[in-house]
């Protein structure tokens, strides 16, 4: 079974980003939470053909991916669990956490380092938050963090099966968390005691850069509040803040041609 899944591990992950983003693009279009000024139109062919650009690089330049890698270091044996005498499923958990604390904290550097902001900051400029806003990445970015992803699964060592689900689950939980939809009000809290939820991380994409400097995780909330980071709601609240980046809000900036030069001008 797990031969099979690794095997076909590219369409397992575009079949499950297909179905979540067609489910929230459904569920955020029947009931939206906040009222959009800038149409789905004028928007999603351009973060939708961001999303093309990314994994026409990421296929060029790293044509193996990160299960295939994983599956790779483990037939060499090389990385701590495939070292040491650890049970497999311990690994694979293990495995999940640490990624996912990896993500955080490279989320973290992204905003604190200048240069690495230079590239993240495209994902932020985006003027309404919406589920393409959750796919809007530079492919330098994009390109970088498949790098550190892997630089961390030859030192774990990290089973190709948890790479394969931690892969599938971080693509899933970034449409989710940025969807323009508001979970029950007797469930957000519940839900958000665990996963990030669309109202913890809309607080992530307001204009005003302390909000902005908070709320990095993008599957378990525990790291925002272990690290300080955590912010429970925006200062103008859910409905009335305004996302973005200042220096870049006119509609001409959400042209793909205009979002992938982004980091090369000032702002």
């Amino acid at each position: 079974m797990t031969t099979y899944l690794l095997d076909h591990a590219p369409f397992i992950r575009f079949g499950a980003f297909a179905a979540v983003l067609l489910a929230m693009a459904v569920w955020e279009g029947l009931t939206p939470h906040r009222v959009q000024t800038h149409s789905r139109l004028a928007r999603w062919p351009n973060n939708l053909g961001v999303v093309v650009v990314d994994g026409l690089a990421v296929r060029l330049l790293i044509p193996m991916s990160l299960a295939g890698f994983a599956a790779y270091m483990a037939a060499q044996g090389l990385g701590l669990f495939n070292i040491l005498p650890v049970a497999e499923v311990i690994a694979a958990i293990g495995s999940l956490i640490v990624l996912d604390l990896a993500i955080y904290a490279q989320h973290v550097a992204f905003h604190a380092a200048p240069w690495l902001w230079r590239l993240h900051r495209m994902h932020h400029s985006d003027l309404e938050f919406d589920v393409t806003t959750g796919i809007r990445f530079h492919p330098l970015e994009i390109l970088l963090s498949v790098l550190i992803k892997m630089a961390l699964i030859a030192v774990l060592g990290a089973p190709p099966i948890s790479v394969l689900i931690f892969e599938v689950i971080l693509n899933g939980t970034s449409l989710f968390n940025h969807s323009n939809i508001a979970l029950p009000l007797w469930l957000e809290p519940i839900v958000r005691a665990v996963l990030v939820t669309p109202d913890m991380h809309r607080v992530h994409h307001s204009v005003v850069r302390a909000e902005t400097d908070s709320n990095f995780g993008f599957n378990l909330s525990l790291w925002d509040r272990v690290f300080g980071t955590y912010r429970r709601e925006p200062a103008a609240g859910q409905l009335g803040m305004t996302v973005g980046i200042p220096a870049f809000r006119q509609p001409g900036e959400l042209r793909l041609d205009r979002m992938l030069t982004q980091p090369f001008r000032e702002g």
